[in-house]
């Protein structure tokens, strides 16, 4: 999997969302409100480009004190959203 280009984390009215710009605000057109850790995801994926749930849950268990059934069951129903949001593929 990869993020897509045109999208990015920002932080608005102390809430962390991601956004698209560019073309990517005008096809999108909408704000995605995620917690603290989901913002650790997105940055990680950012910085791994090419990623697998897998790969994403073993970082998260690296980083965050989480069992690595419930970090892969997190990650991967996380990422059924961005990729149904269009916002990863």
């Amino acid at each position: 999997m990869k993020r897509k280009e045109g999208f990015v984390l920002r932080e608005v009215c102390g809430e962390k969302v991601i956004v698209g710009e560019g073309l990517g605000a005008v096809d999108f057109g909408k704000l995605v409100s995620i917690n603290d850790t989901a913002a650790w995801i997105w940055k990680k994926a950012g910085e791994l480009g090419d990623f697998e749930a897998e790969t994403l849950a073993s970082a998260l268990c690296d980083e965050y004190e989480v069992e690595a059934d419930r970090a892969l069951a997190d990650v991967k129903a996380l990422l059924a959203q961005w990729v149904e949001l269009g916002i990863v593929a």
